[in-house]
């Protein structure tokens, strides 16, 4: 599962007095999202030394190419491959024991706060990729989110992904960062070429609206804002949410949504029963019931294993979160 780890020992002092920095786009170049991901790693490792990246293949690149230069920059001390074990990797990085749910999550609380994992991060690709079968494009967030002490990141978008990423790195808590493989060469736009980070546990509204409220996070971002275009062509106004860290999440930001359109809909490529929409789905139903003017309704993958040949219709397609979005708005 992980592909490579990002590790620092302990949390940058220099990051201390401003946790957030923030840079004018005037210096930026056109990314696509692995690309910023490999600038993210190389600000985190030039700027920290304690930082390591470890994991399959990462020694030359890696198969997506994410940590290309990285070894020849900063040495093989640093950057390098690992056995095809990911208990292992996982392992060798809380030590530097086993794993990430029962060592990795544990290990602040265990300690009554003396210690942390040292900032350890957990890069791993997830999600439709067009050819990767029940394999490699299962979406596993939601197993996750149901451990507490991990921290779940998905981003959007190459300027998205290299913000997110280097505040998790320097996040002392340990943090799943999953990268949507769909967007690794697909998604580009201007990315800054400095230091900054984006916060975690903060969604963000990225498209105004007043009859219904979507909220979606990584590649499905760009699937549901298609739908929502459509649906303003009949005259629906849709706000879409992305949620950005899943694990803790936002809840304040959707339930203002909610309050002002009175309707949800919630999409993932995560087989429905269980995925992280129902969580959402109930505690919005706490927090909202009297306002709300439908049942929340779930656009998400079957439950099925993840199949090859039949991928488009196990994908919550456009058209399908498009006729969620007409039933729910005309319930």
């Amino acid at each position: 599962m992980a592909s490579s780890l990002a590790r620092s020992l302990k949390k940058i002092s220099s990051h201390a007095s401003s946790p957030w920095r923030y840079f004018s786009t005037s210096s930026s170049s056109s990314l696509n999202l692995y690309s910023a991901i490999n600038q993210a790693l190389h600000i985190a490792m030039d700027s920290d030394p304690r930082t390591y990246v470890f994991g399959e293949d990462v020694g030359f690149g890696g198969v997506f190419r994410c940590t290309t230069g990285l070894a020849d920059r900063f040495g093989k001390d640093r950057v390098f491959n690992t056995p095809l074990c990911e208990q292992g990797i996982v392992g060798f990085a809380i030590g530097l024991a086993a794993m990430i749910v029962n060592e990795a999550a544990k290990f602040r609380y265990r300690s009554g706060n003396q210690f942390n994992c040292g900032g350890l991060t957990i890069r791993t690709p997830y999600g439709a990729v067009g050819h990767g079968g029940h394999y490699h494009s299962q979406s596993p967030e939601a197993f996750f989110c149901h451990v507490p002490g991990l921290k779940v990141v998905i981003p959007r978008s190459p300027k998205q992904a290299k913000g997110l990423l280097l505040s998790s790195i320097r996040d002392p808590n340990p943090v799943l960062f999953f990268e949507p493989k769909w967007l690794y060469r697909l998604s580009v736009e201007e990315v800054p070429e400095h230091d900054y980070m984006l916060p975690l546990s903060e969604a963000e509204v990225i498209r105004e609206g007043s009859d219904i409220t979507l909220v979606g996070w990584g590649a499905q971002l760009s699937v549901m804002e298609q739908a929502c275009i459509d649906a303003q062509k009949d005259g629906i106004s849709c706000e879409l949410i992305d949620l950005k860290t899943l694990i803790p999440w936002d809840k304040e930001t959707v339930e203002a949504s909610v309050r002002k359109t009175g309707r949800l809909l919630i999409s993932h490529e995560a087989p429905i029963t269980g995925g992280f929409g129902a969580e959402i789905s109930a505690s919005i139903v706490e927090r909202c019931f009297l306002r709300l003017e439908a049942p929340v309704s779930r656009v998400c993958g079957l439950d099925t294993p993840f199949p090859l040949v039949f991928e488009p219709f196990y994908l919550p397609t456009k058209n399908k979160i498009l006729d969620a979005i007409k039933s729910t708005v005309n319930y």
